[in-house]
């Protein structure tokens, strides 16, 4: 059977082996699968990944058997043929076979410059990519007789051998020198990266070079039919008169021409309007044979047309979207095709604006990607500073060492946020995906300075008031301001998630703990509020005030008065988030942190607050110092509130169900599901389903209005999760909160484990941060012995995770296998869940 498999003639080879994209790569299959529509494809040779790896180990190629398909002097290319496009590989080299010989004629036939290029061109490349010369060596912006003539001199001196003569040798070495390059530790770490295998084959392409020189209409170009970055129907590209390469048609020159008519100069549609013709019924031929929208380059040899190879259309998210539903619409590709199409991450890309990946920007600091998105704004210290920018329009990056829950409203204001501390579920993380702020934590290398108020990262320091550009998608930080690309939500967009909800066979809410989280949520068509955090509406200044005096109380009956006056903030930001959802379900978490959040850190906040209350400063200061805890994440907070000052968990029951009982007045259906956090025993769960209960019993007496209501459990705590079956005859629902899952699991802080958390990943302690990606392993097992013992104590139990996870491919089809109900996620990483799980579906399917 022999080893080199022409494509133009490969039904009369006897015997030949089937080229496929496993065995040969995209590229020859692409070019096989233009042969055979009838495409005017140059003759081509097609070497197995399994030859290419003889030929890097030394093997002896039968040149005399591969060249024997093509005509004598005929000059060759070679290019490199992966299994996936994205793989990369060798560069391509061109113009095989050039020689002094071939030299001259070309140069009888067509012109010395033709054949000087030529050659040149050869020189360099074989230089840079075979003889792994300096390129520097070789550049020569102007390809004339001397330039080439000095390039083969230097070539002589650097490698005391003449420039090789021998077509045959020039072709061995090639495809020596690209079979080895692939093999190299350098390529086969960046082909991983890119999420090839590590054993990856690389198959290679022998093709003749067409045409381009010919003494009528000759040349090479590219043609496109879709815009890059819309998708849109358009015809595309550039033609280079008297090219030998489509890609050089891209460099605009004099002596390149427009694709299609247009009013900035001559085009080919003008000056050869058959092959211009005979292009458009290739593209249109390519998509629905091939069904996708590729590029063609392509020569023209006196006004002969060659098809040199096709390849997809490099192309923004948007327009992947826009291409996937357009071929599914116009039935050359199933909808579920088109759903596997898209990476989800994707959608994540079209929510948000983005750096422009042409822009030119200058790094100033690396972090962790905590929030995607691009901002521009003016650097500010403090939250107060953020809200005077907004107050004047103007936007602003807030830059805190790591936020707090005092930082809410100034995250609010700015327009992106950069952190020094913190890692994927910090707090500035979590509040910044909720609010679709961009958000960069974790950039350990910088300093920052708020009395002198500077940032400084390596020699730059940067002023309050400078600009920069944030990437939340990418993790960078950038000087100055830089182009962006808005975001690109369209009916496809839609039509796409609509697909999507189709096929996926679990729910999909959102985290929401204001008004414009919850519309948000109804825009991203998630199927209710998953996790609403109540905390977040107690910073306004007027609420702030009320829980400082609740907290500085000296008597149940003063905390219940401060109470009393907060109840109808919370009653009607209760109802307000059930009228937005029209009876979707509501899951309200009751109040969580620890009570020192809510107090100044500064000596002048102190002060303030104690001419608000009208205490002394001594007594404010005292109170404050003993509310401070060692370990506050795990000291009196969630339920543990909830049990020792039971008045605050009242209060937000009563908010709740009052909020109910109006609106189920007006016949606007409301079932409130009320989840209480931190839980680590089942009496705990006993005593504030108690209360809760007797609450609801008195807004039903005093309202005369009945109502429903679902009372569960959020499971953040291990001994939760281990012991889930007893505390799941007192709730109606389980929800797994994985953040704090993971920290105490982990016995890691979520807010400081950026800062060694790259070394473990990059030495194999964790595969992954495991605050970015559910570890399936520890905190995994947690979730599944959990779900087990709660579905056995109680078979109607609804099982789900509301932690920064539930946005997550990998967790979801995780939830999905221990037959969870649903994920919840921040709204802008619901289009995200939507679409993955729909993946994951289709691909049990």
């Amino acid at each position: 059977m022999p080893k080199y498999l022409t494509l133009t003639d490969y039904a009369q080879i006897t015997g030949s082996a089937p080229i496929k994209r496993e065995t040969h790569g995209w590229r020859a299959k692409c070019l096989q699968r233009l042969v055979r529509m009838d495409m005017p494809v140059p003759q081509t040779i097609a070497l197995s990944f399994g030859v290419v790896r003889e030929i890097a180990t030394g093997a002896q190629m039968n040149l005399r058997h591969l060249l024997g398909h093509f005509p004598q002097d005929q000059l060759l290319s070679v290019r490199p043929s992966a299994e996936h496009p994205q793989w990369g590989g060798p560069a391509a080299i061109l113009n095989i076979g050039m020689n002094d010989e071939k030299h001259a004629q070309i140069s009888a036939a067509h012109g010395e410059p033709v054949a000087t290029a030529l050659y040149l061109r050869f020189v360099q490349s074989y230089a840079e990519h075979v003889a792994h010369l300096d390129p520097d060596m070789f550049d020569a912006p102007d390809p004339c007789l001397p330039a080439l003539q000095a390039a083969l001199r230097d070539y002589e001196m650097e490698m005391e051998e003449p420039f090789p003569q021998s077509p045959a040798q020039q072709l061995a070495d090639v495809l020596r020198s690209m079979a080895r390059a692939w093999e190299g530790t350098s390529a086969r770490l960046l082909r991983q990266a890119k999420g090839a295998p590590a054993d990856a084959g690389l198959g290679l392409v022998v093709q003749a070079m067409a045409g381009g020189m010919g003494t009528g209409f000759s040349g090479a170009g590219l043609i496109r039919f879709i815009d890059a970055e819309t998708g849109a129907p358009t015809v595309a590209g550039r033609f280079k008169t008297q090219g030998i390469n489509g890609m050089d048609a891209m460099q605009n020159g004099q002596d390149t021409l427009f694709m299609a008519r247009d009013p900035r100069g001559p085009s080919l549609e003008e000056h050869c309007p058959e092959a211009y013709a005979e292009l458009l019924q290739h593209g249109a031929r390519s998509r629905e044979r091939l069904r996708e929208e590729m590029e063609i380059e392509f020569t023209l040899d006196n006004g002969k047309l060659w098809v040199l190879d096709a390849v997809t259309v490099p192309r923004s998210s948007r327009a992947s979207v826009r291409v996937a539903v357009d071929l599914a619409n116009d039935g050359f590709i199933e909808r579920d095709e088109a759903l596997m199409r898209i990476a989800p991450k994707a959608l994540s890309e079209m929510l948000h604006r983005q750096v422009d990946p042409q822009a030119r920007a200058e790094v100033f600091v690396r972090g962790i990607a905590a929030s995607p998105g691009a901002a521009i704004g003016r650097i500010v210290f403090s939250s107060t500073a953020a809200q005077a920018c907004a107050a004047r329009d103007e936007p602003c990056i807030l830059v805190r060492r790591e936020t707090t829950p005092e930082d809410i409203r100034g995250m609010h204001s700015a327009h992106a946020v950069l952190t020094e501390r913190g890692g994927m579920t910090s707090h500035a993380a979590v509040i910044g995906r909720g609010l679709g702020v961009p958000c960069v934590v974790g950039a350990s290398r910088m300093e920052i300075d708020e009395r002198r108020k500077t940032l400084r990262a390596g020699s730059h320091v940067l002023q309050e008031g400078d600009m920069l550009t944030v990437d939340g998608t990418n993790g960078l930080v950038l000087i100055g301001e830089v182009a962006l690309l808005e975001p690109a939500l369209d009916d496809r967009f839609a039509t796409l998630l609509d697909w999507a909800d189709a096929r996926r066979d679990i729910g999909i809410r959102a985290n929401a703990d204001t008004p414009a989280d919850a519309r948000l949520a109804r825009e991203f068509k998630a199927q209710g509020i998953g996790l609403c955090r109540t905390e977040h509406m107690f910073f306004e200044d007027d609420r702030l005030t009320l829980m400082r005096e609740m907290i500085f109380a000296d008597t149940p009956e003063d905390r219940s008065d401060a109470l009393e006056r907060l109840l109808p903030m919370q009653r009607a930001d209760f109802r307000e988030l059930f009228e937005i959802m029209q009876g979707q379900p509501v899951c309200i978490r009751l109040f969580d942190p620890p009570l020192h959040e809510f107090l100044p850190h500064s000596k002048e906040g102190l002060r303030f607050l104690a001419d608000a209350l009208n205490k002394p400063l001594s007594e404010i200061t005292r109170r404050a110092e003993a509310l401070s805890e060692f370990n506050p994440m795990l000291g009196m907070r969630g339920v543990r509130l909830g049990v020792t000052i039971p008045e605050i968990y009242e209060m937000q029951a009563r908010a709740i169900f009052e909020a109910t009982a109006e609106l189920a007045r007006q016949a606007t259906p409301v079932v409130p599901e009320v989840m209480i956090p931190l839980v680590s025993a089942m009496r705990e769960v006993e005593l504030i389903k108690s209360r809760i209960d007797a609450v609801a019993a008195m807004v039903r007496s005093k309202q005369g209005m009945d109502f429903s209501y679902r009372i569960g459990v959020m499971v953040e705590t291990p001994r939760a999760a281990l012991r889930a079956g007893d505390i799941a005859l007192h709730a109606s629902f389980l929800s797994f909160g994985t953040n704090d899952l993971t920290q105490m699991t982990y016995g890691l802080s979520r807010d400081d484990a950026g800062r060694f958390m790259s070394d473990y990943v990059q030495q194999g302690v964790f595969p992954e941060d495991p605050f970015h990606v559910l570890d399936l392993d520890g905190v995994g097992e947690l979730l599944e012995l959990g779900a087990g013992r709660g579905r056995r104590s109680r078979s109607d139990l609804t099982l789900s995770i509301c932690g920064e996870h539930g946005g997550n491919p990998e967790s979801i089809r995780f939830c999905r296998a221990l037959g969870f109900d649903y994920v919840s996620c921040s709204p802008f990483r619901v289009p995200v869940a939507r679409l993955a799980a729909a993946q994951l579906a289709i691909e049990d399917q």
